[in-house]
């Protein structure tokens, strides 16, 4: 662990992304910007006319996936640049072009559903028969006559397309905030060092065995973020108001309601899974109360919670390592699977290291045409690999689906985006307790189990517990002070970790630090996502003839050419009941009774 954040240029070129793969120098970005506010100005003179004649809709259709190449292409570069230093005011001033752009061509292209909810099924069949080409759009033009009813007229399309950059203030704001400006106390570490606190090393000091290092580490952290509450809180709940605002336009009964729509996600999907967690909590706490024990602490805290319970045999693992073993877990999907793979861990389609105001995190993430990207802050423990693991299990998707499906179908749904992530995770840790025998390594990886458990069906569940408590309060009225969603979250941290653990007061100010708050109703679908990806990955390992090849065939490749429950039917999992929820918590309990008993 280096004890100074380097700078941006002090990082080795290989283990930076190389964007220069989108466009080879920000001069020809600068042209694609204009030639896409260009397209922008073009594709209003369809308007008026879409039920003209199939020929016109299908060149419509066709510009506007134009219009989509371009716009993604600069969108993704500038912020990348963004993200990879956010105080660069150059790159500041490409992703604010970016995201006006992006308001510019939803602007442009608003009159587009209303138009197409006016043509009747009738003239639609009579287009496809006229120019078959038009049915590459018919699911499409499907989906959108299945919004009809919270399509506005084309007016009041237009004005809420332009007020789409307003929309946006909240989380600009809260980025800006938490990625460039806040800035936390140093800490010393455990030899009494004097060392930078950052987003990206916040989670390797509270897995130090050396509990006042942790507990400086938590402490700190959070009273920068209790310092602007009062802020952030207004940044949030001027968020939620907005998303009850267009939800209400929209005739939702709700902000959920909408959100989840735009995947064709049922609410009961939602519901279903805060209740299977609820009643797997008993679990939890059984695995926290041993967690407790083995600390030998009197009381168990929050700063607690991620300390490694098996010691002596945590390691380092350089990038390089760490390669090799994503790899190799994954050669049960395929010869060419891992040759992609590869390819792409080994061509810098990686962004490696932090550096100072570098975004925090990890993602993945991409332009049609171009390979995908993805941006970490490694930092060399066990998480970092799988963490790895994960963001190339998202870039596999992305890969799949851009080579198999056109710009129209490509962008998959965020209901499945956790899917192909996890289930690369769940192979890697096979793979891992496959290669030991040694009892106390075996104890250690099952303890990194159980974590990622914790932390991603059951956290993550109580963050979308947690969201849809707020939006609830919104829509119903409430004005939400810093005082009250504090005391929502400190509520739902006691039901989620039980009577052994003490709910520190830090820990009330942690939703004001997770960045996916600002994407409503989106964390619940790791949880989700989490559960299908563990039934995926017992399918896989389990050598059932095909079954990798029906994953890729089916799901990586599918895009959105298919409803998200469809797609994951297909390939072999059933979201639309509780049973991959249920099944995945019962594998948590069975991993818990090996853990305890050796």
């Amino acid at each position: 662990m280096k004890k100074q954040l380097l700078n941006r240029d002090e990082i080795e070129e290989k283990y930076k992304w190389k964007l220069e793969d989108i466009y080879e120098s920000d001069v020809l970005w600068e042209e694609e910007l204009s030639k896409a506010n260009e397209i922008v100005e073009q594709i209003s003179k369809f308007q008026g006319t879409l039920a003209s004649s199939a020929q016109n809709l299908l060149d419509f259709f066709k510009e506007s996936d134009n219009l989509d190449y371009y716009v993604d292409r600069v969108y993704v570069y500038a912020n990348q640049r963004y993200h990879q230093d956010t105080t660069v005011s150059k790159y500041q001033g490409y992703a604010a072009n970016a995201e006006l752009l992006l308001v510019n061509a939803s602007g442009a292209t608003s009159f587009a559903n209303p138009e197409l909810l006016e043509i009747s099924d009738e003239k639609f069949e009579s287009f496809y028969q006229e120019k078959p080409e038009l049915l590459k759009y018919k699911r499409l033009i499907d989906e959108i006559k299945r919004t009809k009813d919270h399509v506005l007229d084309k007016k009041s399309e237009e004005i809420l397309a332009k007020a789409g950059e307003i929309a946006m203030g909240p989380d600009n704001i809260f980025h800006m905030f938490n990625d460039a400006d806040i800035k936390f106390p140093k800490i010393k570490d455990e030899n009494g060092n004097e060392v930078e606190l950052s987003h990206g090393n916040f989670i390797h000091y509270m897995q130090s065995y050396d509990r006042r290092v942790r507990e400086d580490a938590f402490k700190c952290l959070y009273s920068s973020y209790k310092a602007y509450g009062n802020t952030v809180s207004a940044i949030f709940t001027s968020n939620l108001k907005q998303e009850n605002f267009y939800s209400q336009l929209r005739n939702y009964s709700s902000s959920r309601a909408m959100e989840l729509d735009k995947s064709e996600i049922p609410e009961s999907v939602y519901d279903n899974l805060i209740e299977t967690v609820h009643k797997h909590l008993p679990a939890l706490h059984k695995y926290l109360k041993d967690r407790k024990n083995t600390l030998n602490v009197d009381k168990l805290h929050m700063y607690d919670i991620y300390v490694p319970l098996v010691q002596g045999v945590e390691k380092e693992y350089s990038f390089e390592e760490a390669k090799e073993i994503v790899a190799d877990a994954l050669q049960p999907m395929g010869d060419e699977y891992v040759s992609i793979l590869k390819e792409g861990m080994n061509s810098r389609w990686i962004d490696v290291y932090e550096n100072r105001n570098k975004r925090s995190g990890a993602y993945s993430w991409g332009a049609y045409g171009t390979h995908p990207y993805v941006l970490l802050n490694y930092h060399g423990k066990l998480n970092d690999v799988f963490t790895l693991a994960h963001e190339m299990g998202h870039s596999m998707h992305t890969y799949f689906s851009n080579k198999n499906q056109p710009i129209t179908y490509a962008g998959y749904k965020i209901f499945v985006a956790e899917v192909a992530s996890t289930c690369n995770e769940a192979l890697l840790m096979h793979y891992m307790l496959e290669k030991t025998d040694d009892v106390k390594i075996r104890k250690y990886l099952l303890n990194h189990q159980l974590e990622e458990f914790r932390t991603t069906l059951f956290r993550q569940t109580m963050f979308a517990e947690f969201e849809h408590i707020v939006h609830s309060k919104i829509q119903a009225g409430e004005a939400l002070t810093m005082e009250k969603l504090n005391k929502i979250y400190h509520d739902l941290n006691v039901l989620y970790y039980g009577e052994d653990m003490v709910v520190d007061e830090e820990i009330d100010y942690e939703w004001m630090r997770i960045p996916h708050f600002y994407t409503p109703f989106y964390v619940y679908q790791y949880a989700t996502g989490y559960s299908a990806a563990t039934a995926f990955a017992k399918i896989i390992l389990e050598g059932k003839e095909e079954a990798a090849n029906r994953y890729i065939k089916e799901f990586l490749c599918g895009g959105s050419s298919k409803s998200p429950i469809e797609l994951l039917k297909a390939a072999g999992v059933d979201m639309s009941s509780s049973e991959p929820v249920d099944k995945a918590l019962e594998s948590f309990e069975e991993y818990l009774k090996e853990y305890l008993d050796l």
